[in-house]
């Protein structure tokens, strides 16, 4: 597959040798810490520095001895899918003084350690930052007091700083996501989803507290990706007189048939007078007013536990391979960074610049300029609010606008979680700018019979926990019936179209597009939102239902290989969906800590498994007890998921058995995971807005007609935001054939997961070599990005 040009940096260029890194997690823990200092290992190691891990975070500096150690490449093994920092992670007192700094700087000294990886919070990062710009005054009184060398400060003369942050709150300014957010948010939609089930069985309403005592980021992403009646942050406090407000919100729904209720309120959840709103005074606030059976639970630390997401795994691999590469690189006047994610790319932002931007929003709320710390939060941050107002809460008939246009949905290709979640936010965003909305059932194939009928806003309550497409999705192409699909157009005076679907979607427009010059009834504003688990939709980085399928086989691999702890040792091959897009099986390798990943867009032979075979027999050999290969299920025609396993088990004899597993269907079944649900939300809101704008262009002297290239367009994320592009001029991006984009973005961390795993490459860093400044104010389209 033709990639796009870009700088490889080679190892052999770029060396360690002779550095010494050292890796510590501080502050409170986070989901996927374990991941970074993995990433950070390996990769220092890979390079050929010598690289130590820092016990008990800062406190472990500061104490010295048997807390800074060693790592080697075994001695991160098996803790890819362990929550938590198993390298523990402490608040040290002691650090923030003179004295404590001046101990750390003599235990790094003394074992030649001038690179620090710190993965924490804002406070942790500030206190290394201080820590760096001190270091040469601290080793100039160790010299003083004879606990070093004089020649010691010439030789370890810079301290280099690098930060990742690991906080579940995601409450860093600079970064989209940051390390345990996601993770946190798939603890928080479990609770949720079960207390759903049971309060709709005794008509209840749930009060739930999550975590964030200084940042709502949490309660809002897990308010819209549960449909929430109601949410309560500390960024923005309710307006006065809102408690009735809320009651008659509440009253109302249940009347509508609802048969529960969710408030979920942030821990530091404030009114407008900076008095604390708690569970306890929503809960007594319910009952009194409304007399409803409520309930409050606390999620509490639960949401810090657990095995971490694959996007979190993901992002931490990254960040940590890229903090080493930005040690590797920097010098002794380059400003402490930190990396950071942007839409799907790392970068290096300053970090006290990152810093100082977290500590404004605290400052705006403390003296209650509540729009303006919103505003600082970010772009992604101001968009879920504002997504979350226009799906939560309907206005009254008579407040909303009269359009008089009529927007069909419809559901095409296989179903991929996430797809109603998509639904529920065109229906309900299209009502709220006036239109009339009508369901199309089974895509298509129901379209040409008939089955169209309207959908209002209740019918789509509850539907973004919902797998599957509850509209119905089939594979069925227009071009057959486009005489019987124009007819119901006419019939129903459909104005507009939305699309939500796979390649099958993108092929179906194509063909839409063409019936344009037969069929009058076609020259209407058309948009689609790529929903597909194999993520092979031209024009879009990211599908709806990708994500979810990721879980579904990172969750599978983590079971499949503790199915072999404390046997002998044992390979397993692993075959994926996918089509010929090999997305899932290398991101879901890179998530689940494989070997290798036979995929379609990079060709393989028999050379290349036996030198796999021999990779793994050697590690084998000497440390791992389990290896992981995936396979894309069309990634080869002869060398199948079946030929690759007799390959691997006639090969491996004496070292090592084998063992096959065919993942199949689940990756499309399920729940739909917190991204997905909340992606499909956005980007669908994000398509009925640009319906309304191009019905109103196009509507003239009593009818629409829209005939343009830019009236049927894909709306995908592009690297750092969403964008509307003409399908036609998709088709030369497009392999048709094998029903995959030309190029793939997804192809640069295939290395990632080969360095990981300790094959010598290359890898490219052409997006992240150099840095970049906080940005406050982003482009227009850049809030929508991977990180919800």
């Amino acid at each position: 597959m033709a990639q796009p040009d870009s700088k490889k940096i080679f190892f052999e260029n770029l060396s360690g040798a002779g550095k010494a890194i050292a890796v510590l997690t501080s502050g409170g823990d986070a989901q996927g810490m374990n991941a970074a200092v993995r990433a950070v290992v390996r990769m220092g190691l890979y390079v050929g520095a010598k690289v130590y891990f820092i016990h008990e975070g800062y406190q472990g500096m500061v104490d010295g001895g048997e807390n800074i150690r060693d790592a080697t490449w075994e001695s991160v093994s098996s803790m890819l899918q362990v929550g938590g920092t198993v390298i523990g992670s402490a608040r040290c007192k002691e650090f923030r003084t003179h004295e404590g700094r001046l101990k750390a700087a003599h235990n790094l000294v003394q074992r030649g350690i001038t690179n620090l990886c710190v993965i924490g919070g804002d406070g942790s990062l500030t206190g290394a930052n201080l820590f760096r710009e001190e270091w040469s005054g601290l080793l100039g009184e160790l010299v003083d007091q004879g606990l070093i060398e004089a020649d010691a400060v010439q030789k370890y003369s810079a301290l280099h700083i690098v930060g990742m942050v690991g906080s579940i709150d995601n409450d860093f300014c600079g970064t989209d996501m940051t390390i345990g957010t996601d993770s946190a948010l798939h603890r928080i939609i479990e609770v949720v989803d079960a207390i759903m089930t049971t309060a709709q069985s005794h008509q209840r309403t749930f009060v739930l507290e999550v975590m964030g005592r200084h940042c709502g980021y949490l309660a809002l992403v897990s308010a819209l990706a549960c449909g929430a009646d109601w949410v309560l942050i500390p960024e923005m406090p309710p307006e006065d007189g809102w408690e009735d407000k809320m009651c008659q919100k509440l009253s109302a729904n249940r009347a509508g048939m609802k048969r529960l209720n969710i408030i979920i309120v942030a821990e530091g959840a404030i009114d407008r007078n900076n008095k604390l709103i708690t569970t306890d005074y929503v809960k007594n606030l319910v009952v009194k007013n409304l007399g409803f059976d409520t309930r409050v639970t606390i999620l509490g630390h639960v949401q810090r536990g657990g095995t971490p997401s694959a996007f979190d795994r993901i992002l931490a691999s990254r960040m940590g391979v890229e903090a080493v590469l930005a040690l590797l690189e920097t010098t002794a006047n380059t400003p402490a960074c930190v990396v950071s994610l942007c839409g799907n790319q790392s970068v290096r932002l300053p970090l006290m610049e990152c810093v100082q931007m977290t500590q404004e929003v605290q400052k705006a709320m403390d003296e209650k300029r509540f729009e303006e710390a919103v505003k600082l939060r970010g772009r992604s941050f101001e968009n879920n609010l504002k997504t979350y107002k226009l799906l939560a809460h309907r206005k009254p008939e008579s407040e909303l606008p009269t359009s008089n246009f009529n927007i069909a949905i419809l559901n095409v290709g296989a179903p991929s979680a996430g797809m109603n979640a998509a639904v529920r936010s065109a229906v309900r965003v299209g009502i709220s700018e006036g239109h009339k909305m009508f369901a199309v059932s089974d895509g298509f194939e129901g379209f040409y019979k008939g089955q169209i009928k309207e959908i209002k806003w209740a019918d789509v309550g509850g539907w973004t926990g919902q797998g599957g497409s509850l509209l119905g999705t089939k594979r069925t192409l227009p071009a057959k019936h486009v005489d019987k699909i124009a007819e119901q157009m006419r019939k129903h005076n459909i104005n507009a179209l939305l699309v939500i679907g796979g390649f099958e979607a993108f092929l179906s427009l194509l063909e839409l597009l063409t019936a344009r010059g037969k069929y009058d009834e076609f020259c209407v504003p058309m948009v689609m939102v790529p929903a597909t688990v194999s993520n092979n939709v031209p024009g879009s980085d990211l599908s709806i239902g990708a994500d979810t399928a990721l879980n579904a086989i990172t969750t599978t691999c983590d079971r499949i290989k503790q199915s072999a702890s404390g046997t002998k040792r044992r390979v397993f091959i692993i075959e994926t969906m996918g089509g010929y897009c090999g997305y899932l099986a290398s991101v879901g390798g890179l998530a689940a800590g494989a070997d290798a990943a036979y995929i379609f867009e990079e060709p393989f032979d028999i050379r290349d498994l036996q030198a796999n075979v021999e990779h793994l027999t050697e590690k084998m050999k000497t440390s791992i007890q389990r290896g992981l290969v995936l396979r894309n299920e069309n990634s080869n025609e002869n060398y199948t998921t079946d030929f690759i396993y007799q390959l691997y088990s006639e090969e491996g004899k004496g070292v090592f058995d084998s063992r096959k597993n065919v993942l199949g269907h689940m990756q499309q079944g399920g729940a739909p995971s917190p991204f997905d649900r909340n992606f499909g939300t956005k980007i669908s809101a994000k398509a009925m807005q640009w319906v309304t704008k191009k019905l109103t262009e196009t509507f003239r002297q009593g009818r629409v007609f829209a005939n343009t290239e830019d009236s049927c367009c894909l709306l995908g994320m592009r690297r750092r935001a969403l964008v509307f592009q003409p399908v036609v001029q998709l088709k030369e991006q497009t392999d048709f054939v094998h029903r995959i984009p030309m190029e793939q973005w997804w192809l640069k961390l295939r290395p990632l997961m080969k360095i990981l795993a300790k094959y010598k490459t290359s890898y490219d860093v052409s997006d992240s070599g150099q840095l970049e400044h906080v940005i406050r104010n982003r482009p227009k389209e850049s809030d929508v990005s991977v990180a919800m």
